[in-house]
């Protein structure tokens, strides 16, 4: 066979390779089109439904509804079970997205990575094995955090293996600080409640079983009810500078602002292409709105409940979940 034929196999060759399946079998192309739609429809799905939860509690924890319900599930395999979705499909997404580039091991962008699967290593594993007790929880709660964690982990993985360029230095370092602090904080106030288990359970036997719950106290305790709350905000926030700070900076700029707001434009953002849906909201910033939006609520029934439990023996001084404000 001539250079000739050879040369003509080689292409045939090159031509019948199929190109290398991302996410879900789709091209790139279709994958970004359907990334980008899961993050307006996200976005917009978690603040809608986040006022009606002021009012609802939701169903596990102190909230667990009778134990004589066919829908109840384990407290501990459950939260184990929904939360190891979120890093599962974030790692999916990081080598399978629309980019299938993952960040060079060092990078600012593999930092993140990293940041990322430790919280989800501590929250998903090292918590729940280190809980003593944990009350059951309604097959709604872990349904609806599979497919919250589903979403998000893989926005967040197509992400980190996008072109967007790195943070600059300051905010990637100053970012990265606020998360350290944040996760630091949560695991330390989330220990406090651990503790608060952990004397229950140590109880005569002849005490009612099930009764772990106790007014907490210490560090953010002294001004909130819920400090770990607070606390997981600021850790995603520091991660949504550290990863992408363009809506900070458009912010400080009056950029973002400068075209105003009115009910024409909101419609616009709306029926408009996915792609151009507040393109300043990357997937970063998209989950920390909705941690905001929907764990807001939880920490207000919450902060109720303690009041109504403990009555004048809770601090009135407390506020909900942000200290001195709200």
């Amino acid at each position: 066979m001539g250079r000739a034929d050879t040369a003509r196999a080689r292409g045939r060759l090159v031509e019948s390779t199929p190109t290398r399946a991302t996410m879900f079998g789709l091209s790139a192309a279709h994958l970004q089109v359907l990334l980008d739609g899961a993050r307006k429809w996200f976005l917009i799905g978690n603040v809608a439904s986040a006022p009606a939860q002021l009012f609802i509690d939701a169903p596990f924890g102190r909230f667990t509804p009778s134990e004589h319900s066919v829908f109840l599930v384990d407290g501990i395999k459950a939260w184990i079970v929904m939360e190891l979705v979120s890093p599962a499909f974030f790692l999916y997404a990081l080598f399978s997205g629309p980019n299938a580039h993952p960040p060079a091991l060092g990078s600012p962008k593999s930092i993140l990575v990293g940041a990322f699967l430790v919280h989800y290593f501590n929250r998903a594993l090292v918590s729940p094995l280190r809980t003593p007790s944990r009350s059951k929880a309604h097959l709604i709660v872990p349904l609806c955090a599979v497919a919250f964690n589903t979403l998000n982990g893989s926005l967040m993985g197509a992400f980190l293996t996008s072109p967007t360029p790195p943070a600059p230095a300051p905010y990637f370092y100053a970012g990265l600080a606020l998360w350290a602090l944040g996760f630091a904080g949560n695991i330390a106030h989330d220990e406090i409640l651990l503790n608060i288990r952990r004397r229950a359970k140590d109880k005569p036997k002849d005490k009612p079983k099930g009764e772990h719950y106790a007014i907490p106290h210490g560090l953010l305790y002294r001004f909130v009810s819920y400090p770990n709350y607070f606390c997981e905000w600021c850790e995603w926030l520091g991660f949504a500078v550290a990863a992408d700070p363009r809506l900070v900076s458009a912010l400080f700029s009056g950029s973002l602002l400068s075209g105003g707001f009115s009910m024409a434009s909101a419609s616009a953002a709306l029926r408009g292409p996915a792609a151009n849906f507040l393109p300043f909201v990357s997937a970063p910033w998209v989950f920390l709105i909705s941690e905001v939006v929907l764990m807001f609520p939880r920490a207000y029934r919450g902060h109720r409940w303690y009041h109504d439990t403990f009555g004048d023996k809770y601090p009135k001084e407390r506020k909900i979940a942000v200290p001195f404000v709200l």
